[in-house]
């Protein structure tokens, strides 16, 4: 057993709590989608928390040259799960950029100073990681009522997505506002690989949102309701349109930096209407069906 699969087992035994040398630190558990692989892999790494509360974590590698996998498989996919003690949750990791990143890595050698040590045995810059908690459901915020049905899981991503293009709407109007020098404009710097990273880890999602309806969900509904076969069939179509859709939406992103503000959010806005619209549409549909259907239980958890 390799000594961070111990550590998982630990953690996962004993409600986040692991003895010998991390007795009494704050560890968590980053489960990330392999950039290559495209396999789950789950590290246990010291964290600190921002002002706000958000989790950080530090791609130190004990001070080697290289960045360590979890962080080069989060830039490739964003999309990460979280264990805190006896919680677990989504969210989408986002390393922090120019004087931002240096002031949350003054916070973070505050509280453990070691990594100030690592930092200096190495010419990269260690990079911070805030992991932004996923927020769930209609009106965002997953509250106290978790998923029990297939239905409310539809709506749960559905909800995901839409605030996701919210976000990234959110965060261009600040950009373009504080490049414009606008009168009371945040000063938010390194927002570019936030908006690309919210940006990504949406893609991902309603590419597999999609080809899981595609290939399992519709099919078992045509089978039980065949007088929903043309409302399904309208639906495989604009998921062929999503699909285009989503990476026009990629594409627009990637080049926000040099694109005209006007430009760049009425097509934003135009885009995540049609997103929007589609979403309704496929609630208005299947939604009946599926909020009837119960959940299967969670597979247990690995390292």
């Amino acid at each position: 057993m390799s000594f961070n699969h111990w550590v998982i087992e630990e953690f996962r035994a004993h409600g986040g709590q692991v003895g010998g040398p991390f007795e009494g630190g704050d560890l968590l558990l980053l489960t990330t989608t392999g950039a290559k692989s495209g396999t789950p892999h789950t590290v246990p790494l010291g964290y600190a928390r921002t002002e706000d509360g958000e989790l950080l974590v530090t791609g130190s590698n004990l001070g080697a040259d290289a960045h360590p996998a979890w962080y080069h498989n989060l830039l490739a996919h964003p999309a990460v799960e979280v264990e805190v003690g006896t919680t677990s949750f989504a969210a989408v990791a986002v390393p922090a950029e120019g004087a931002r990143r240096d002031r949350l890595f003054a916070r973070i050698v505050r509280t453990s100073s070691g990594y100030a040590d690592y930092q200096a045995q190495t010419t990269r810059t260690l990079p911070v990681v805030v992991l932004q908690r996923t927020e769930y459901g209609p009106e965002g915020g997953d509250g106290p009522h978790p998923a029990r049905t297939v239905g409310d899981k539809l709506l749960e991503i559905h909800g995901w997505l839409r605030g996701q293009l919210a976000r990234v709407r959110a965060d261009a109007e600040a950009h373009f506002a504080e490049a414009a020098g606008a009168p009371g404009a945040p000063t938010l710097p390194g927002l570019g690989l936030q908006i690309r990273q919210h940006c990504l880890a949406f893609c991902e999602t309603l590419d597999f949102h999609h080809r899981s309806e595609d290939a399992a969900v519709f099919p078992q509904i045509e089978h039980h309701h065949p007088h929903l076969a043309d409302a399904l069939a309208r639906l495989r179509e604009e998921h062929r349109k999503v699909a285009a859709l989503k990476s026009a939406i990629a594409s627009l992103v990637a080049e926000f930096r040099t694109a005209d503000p006007a430009v760049f959010l009425t097509e934003l806005t135009r885009m995540s209407a049609e997103l929007t619209a589609h979403m309704d549409y496929e609630e208005s549909v299947v939604l009946p069906l599926l909020s009837g259907i119960p959940l299967p239980p969670p597979p247990p958890a690995t390292a």
